[in-house]
């Protein structure tokens, strides 16, 4: 802690003028008497540099070196011819400087005694200052009192603050390992039945209560984000994703997602002693926590692209989606969400820049879900269907695995899964012999076949054409069946590169018809 004292003299004078470096001759140890070994070994030393260079006197001023009982001399050494008479040394103390005045002493010598005098740094305190208002034109945000007790401090077990958050007359503590409150302008005082009441009191910082739950914010505080009475924040020490509403805390991590944050948090994306960057904000447009985390990419650059960037909806109570960018800082100003990256702001949600474009650089829309009806039997999907917008696309249509089996000596063991291949959209699809020949390895001219969605009273489906390699006691595989075998089916649609390019693509519902494999 700093102290800031004003020390006042008026009793001292003092006026020096010395010579010169360049004025004193360079001296010869051996004229003086002196072993040389003392020097150095070494002639030619100016004086001033050994710590004698003052003339005393007047017009006719010498300079002496003083007696040093190793050196043993005392010889006068006569000034060089060019050393003026201004190349004097004055020491004033007498009143007005008249001749045989009062001398005057130094008189009392102001200091302080600090047995460490070193700084330290408190990372469990707090310290205000003096007030600031920019009305009254009073700034006094340097001014720390050395009278009042101006610290405050939290339990240094759990860890350092990383972020303060001041509402109304309450602010909010984050440490890394503990959440807690304190009061602002005000104190509470308990009766002696234990009853609470607030009183208003002189306090900057008041009582600090901890809230409930042994949670922080680790050493993310650029994860948090506020929106209302909520705040959200990630705990990577827990593997947890936080929102504080009130007193109370709520994992919504728990929502569907918790084995995706434990290894997120846990080992993807902290890389050797490098810790990744976790960054929150609030999309005030959406009304969605924005969650980025991010891979460190300064010692490990090959992870430059490893980002994941999800949403949490507090109107579903879930995690809705992830999009393709990997902001530097997040905010929400005035109904609108805005994000930095590499300096430069950008502005989400406009309507001059094609839609999925993000810093320039355009992605399309993906979803990813399973198909799982009549959970217990074995079926067989033979098509696919959507309603919604043209321009979707199958990228992978494939059914769950089979349990691991040995090949053989050189392969070892082996699962197998029945797939399809691509399924074109409506505009990228048409009738056409170029259909891959992996799917018909017997026939020498491929048939002509309709590759894509078709659509039929403004529903979009289109046949399973199994790609499928052979497996453990399978009779027919490949474009030899129709459909893929599973239990369930595992299906990612996205949207496609031609039919109108960044405008909008919705998609209201998937399905698929499917028939039960015999004697299952």
């Amino acid at each position: 802690m700093g102290a800031v004292i004003e020390v006042k003299y008026f009793n001292t004078f003092i006026l020096k003028k010395l010579c010169s470096v360049t004025d004193m001759p360079d001296v010869d140890p051996t004229n003086l008497g002196v072993d040389p070994s003392i020097w150095g070994g070494s002639y030619g030393i100016p004086v001033e540099k050994q710590g004698f260079g003052n003339f005393k006197g007047k017009a006719s001023a010498t300079l002496v070196p003083p007696t040093d009982p190793v050196f043993g001399y005392s010889q006068p050494i006569n000034p060089p011819p060019n050393a003026s008479v201004a190349n004097w040394s004055i020491e004033e103390s007498r009143i007005r400087g008249g001749y045989n005045n009062t001398s005057v002493s130094l008189g009392a010598k102001a200091y302080l005694v600090e047995e460490e005098p070193q700084g330290t740094i408190r990372g469990n305190a707090m310290i205000y200052s003096g007030i600031f208002n920019s009305r009254t034109g009073v700034n006094n945000t340097n001014v720390f009192s050395v009278a009042d007790d101006i610290v405050k401090a939290v339990d240094p077990a759990n860890g350092s603050i990383q972020k303060l958050y001041a509402e109304d007359t309450n602010l909010t503590i984050f440490q890394e390992l503990k959440l807690s409150r304190a009061l602002i302008d005000k104190d509470a005082i308990y009766s002696a039945e234990g009853g609470g009441t607030v009183t208003s009191a002189n306090l900057v910082i008041g009582a600090i209560q901890p809230i409930y739950g042994e949670y922080g914010i680790s050493r993310d505080p650029q994860s948090f984000a506020v929106y209302g009475a909520n705040k959200y924040f990630t705990d990577k020490n827990n593997n947890v994703v936080l929102k504080l509403a009130g007193a109370q805390l709520q994992e919504i991590s728990k929502a569907n997602m918790v084995d995706y944050f434990r290894d997120r948090f846990n080992k993807e994306i902290d890389r050797g002693n490098v810790p990744g960057t976790i960054i929150g904000g609030w999309d005030i447009y959406n009304k969605q926590y924005v969650l980025s985390t991010q891979v460190n990419n300064v010692q490990y650059p090959s992870f430059n692209e490893n980002y994941e960037t999800i949403t949490w909806d507090e109107s579903i109570q879930g995690w809705t989606s992830f999009f393709s960018y990997k902001p530097d800082h997040m905010m929400s100003i005035q109904n609108n969400f805005y994000s930095i990256k590499d300096g430069d702001i950008y502005k989400h949600y406009t309507e001059n820049v094609p839609r999925n474009t993000f810093y320039g650089t355009s992605y399309d829309s993906r979803i990813t879900f399973v198909f799982n009806p009549e959970v217990g039997a074995s079926k067989n999907f033979l098509t696919v269907d959507y309603e919604g917008s043209n321009g979707w696309q199958i990228d992978e249509f494939a059914s769950d695995l089979t349990g691991a089996d040995v090949v053989n000596s050189s392969s070892g063991w082996r699962s197998y899964r029945d797939t399809t291949t691509q399924v074109y959209s409506y505009t990228e699809g048409k009738y056409d012999s170029q259909v891959p020949p992996q799917s018909y390895p017997n026939a020498t001219v491929p048939p002509f076949f309709w590759a894509g969605f078709n659509r039929k009273e403004n529903k979009y489906t289109a046949n399973l054409i199994n790609n499928s390699e052979t497996g453990e006691g399978e009779v027919l595989f490949g474009a030899n069946m129709s459909g893929i075998k599973g239990y369930l089916a595992t299906v990612t649609i996205s949207t496609d590169e031609v039919t109108e390019p960044g405008g909008e693509k919705e998609l209201f519902s998937v399905g698929s018809r499917y028939v039960r494999n015999n004697g299952y």
